[in-house]
């Protein structure tokens, strides 16, 4: 007997997504996520392959980042004030598809004979051009997406898996290549390299993908009604100024805010960290490849479970069962830091336990979209994503400092043939004893987030007030 397809959700929502949808919207997630996954690994690549100073990395990777952040806002008010429909959306991914290809490569060519000063100044241009403007002007419409696709939230938390997948397979994917692939290659600079034309060819095919189903696809704003006109005309455009007032008033998009801003410190640790851990504590660094195999199987299960997990859970207490997991598993870790089999166990449930989790940041991001068409009667959809990708970037660039500091104060030496005593608490101190505490701010973060049962009840005032405003 064929299966028929459901119209509606649960909560009545008209249903429009189709599994090609996903699919591809998760394609154009996984290359965005192999971009940010590789910045991720480039601490390691500018210490101990190219020799540049600690301290320098450290800086140069924090000032990319925090000068980054303000093009997300900027662009996402730029994205808000423009019009086309949903081409909108997708028009700068197709512009900026063999541009973000070519940066991906152009991030390894550093000049490794030249001095401090050239160093420091190509590492800070490519890594700006990467993450201020290519990135950030296909990522900031991109992640409107998902709330102006569809508006059911069961489709929206089906997103959210799918991106969710994307993002963490291009984290698997770049955990377990990179050091045994360019180790392969020959372990020096030209191996980088290779490996980067290599990525950067498969993140165009990647983006020319999720394109060529996104340009077309219908979203919920551009359903004709019974007369042909659509059901929810563009809205008028916010000024900056206004825009952002509106959304520090809201205080889920606040709290939401935070939750990035903190979330991308402990990724941006996390993404080096592991090479590291292996390199010095375990005297292996292609160990790192092996720990992200064990965790694949996992990882897949996770993600098949993510969903009736949410749909048990709800999102608030997702998202708490994710943070307090996670410091659980970091706080066992600080008991045998060196252990080899207590770090990759521990390491394994920490990221099983918080999968749920990641899939929920697009949901929670429209849950406050949401609230800021019943506040303000306007959505002001990539403005809100725009400034969330504010509190991403400078995460993640006070995540590359932190990552610094912890190694300037272990006295860090990537010329030594063992790791000083020093340099090991420097590792397990940014490894295990900063996840535990920064897991635990989340979770007493997140208490305020209680829009999850008001939802319903908005959404009907806000379709209230639009039946009245047709009438009028």
């Amino acid at each position: 007997m064929a299966r028929v397809k459901k119209e509606y959700d649960a909560e009545g929502v008209k249903l429009t997504m189709r599994t090609r949808d996903y699919l591809s919207d998760m394609s154009g997630q996984l290359a965005l996520g192999i971009m940010a996954n590789l910045v991720g690994q480039l601490q390691y690549f500018y210490t101990d392959k190219v020799g540049m100073a600690v301290g320098s990395v450290g800086v140069v990777m924090a000032i990319s980042k925090i000068l980054d952040a303000f093009t997300d806002v900027i662009f996402g008010n730029i994205v808000d004030h423009s019009r086309g429909g949903n081409k909108k959306y997708f028009r700068w991914m197709i512009a900026l598809a063999v541009p973000a290809a070519a940066i991906v490569a152009l991030l390894f060519m550093i000049p490794a004979n030249a001095d401090n000063g050239v160093q420091i100044a190509y590492a800070l241009v490519t890594n700006l051009l990467l993450t201020a403007f290519i990135y950030t002007m296909i990522a900031t419409p991109f992640s409107a997406v998902m709330v102006v696709r569809t508006r059911s939230n069961s489709e929206r938390a089906s997103m959210g898996v799918f991106r969710a997948v994307g993002n963490y397979g291009a984290g698997m994917l770049i955990a377990i290549l990179t050091i045994p692939v360019t180790n392969m290659l020959g372990g020096n600079q030209s191996a980088w390299i290779k490996y980067g034309v290599v990525l950067g060819v498969f993140v165009l095919l990647l983006f020319l993908l999720c394109w060529n189903n996104g340009h077309k696809a219908a979203f919920t704003r551009e359903e004709e009604g019974e007369n042909g006109t659509p059901v929810q005309a563009e809205e008028e455009p916010v000024p900056f100024g206004p825009a952002m007032g509106m959304l520090f008033r809201n205080k889920y998009w606040v709290i939401v805010l935070l939750f990035n801003l903190i979330t991308a410190i402990t990724n941006a640790v996390a993404a080096s960290s592991g090479t590291y851990y292996c390199k010095w504590i375990f005297g292996n660094d292609n160990l790192v490849a092996i720990i992200g195999g064990m965790g694949f199987g996992a990882t897949i299960l996770g993600f098949v479970l993510s969903k009736p997990i949410i749909n048990k859970l709800g999102v608030t207490r997702t998202v708490s069962f994710g943070c307090l997991g996670a410091a659980l598993f970091a706080g066992i870790r600080c008991f045998a830091p060196s252990n080899f089999i207590m770090y990759a166990v521990t390491s394994l449930l920490g990221s099983f336990v918080q999968i749920p989790l990641m899939c929920l940041y697009g949901v929670l991001l429209a849950m406050a979209v949401d609230y800021n068409e019943w506040k303000y009667d306007k959505k002001l959809v990539a403005m809100s994503g725009g400034a969330i990708g504010f509190g991403n970037k400078v995460g993640s660039g006070l995540g590359s400092l932190l990552l610094s500091l912890f190694l300037i104060l272990g006295s860090y030496d990537a010329s030594l043939a063992v790791a000083s005593p020093s340099m090991r608490m420097s590792i397990f101190g940014f490894s295990n004893y900063l996840p535990l505490v920064i897991n635990i701010l989340m979770f007493f973060l997140f208490r305020g987030f209680d829009l999850e049962e008001k939802l319903p009840q908005l959404r009907k005032e806000i379709e209230n007030r639009r039946a009245n405003k047709s009438e009028e």
